[in-house]
């Protein structure tokens, strides 16, 4: 296939798709870990939290310039083997994955904020509170947090198994759209 040929796949997501899709599966992902990290006390908790708090606000922006670009690009169709009943429970779990990646960041942020403990990111850069200091608020987001982290694990771990089930039972092309192609 040439270059202009893979330009205008329309089976594929666009290349601006393609790459803010992995760049935040890989930010994503290093939150699971880290968030493991922290609860289990796993290593330097003020780094890991630092850290956490840092790729929380990318992955914030990142979702939102994600979903802006979704809104004005249309996503190649589903793929043929899709039956409809597959194809309305992938749009129900990429909605609910968006408004994931939207809405754990800012109970995430909200959460600090409540702490009543300055927000500071990328080492000293200080982040503006989104709720009052308060401890009963600061509990409340505490545990939406982590029901939300739990949330969006379920929501990873089901999408990754139906792409891995498409790629390597049915063998149906679905990984293609999201992958980039290579030349020998």
């Amino acid at each position: 296939m040439t270059l202009d040929q893979l330009k205008r796949d329309t089976t594929r997501f666009g290349h601006t798709a393609r790459v803010l899709h992995w760049l935040m599966a890989v930010l994503i992902l290093a939150m699971l870990g880290i968030g493991a990290a922290m609860v289990g006390y796993l290593g330097d908790y003020s780094r890991l939290l630092s850290w956490h708090k840092t790729i929380g606000l990318a992955i914030l922006a990142l979702a939102v310039i994600r979903i802006a670009y979704r809104v004005r690009r249309r996503p190649p169709p589903q793929i043929d083997t899709m039956s409809r009943p597959e194809r309305l429970v992938a749009t129900g779990s990429e909605i609910l994955m968006y408004a994931l990646f939207l809405l754990q960041p800012i109970v995430g942020w909200a959460l600090v904020s409540a702490s009543g403990v300055p927000n500071r990111v990328l080492g000293n850069l200080r982040v503006p509170a989104i709720a009052p200091a308060d401890p009963e608020l600061y509990a409340l987001l505490r545990t939406a947090h982590s029901a939300l982290a739990y949330l969006l694990l379920f929501a990873l771990t089901a999408h990754i198994c139906a792409v891995l089930f498409h790629a390597l039972v049915l063998r149906d092309g679905l990984l293609r759209r999201m992958t980039f192609p290579y030349r020998r």
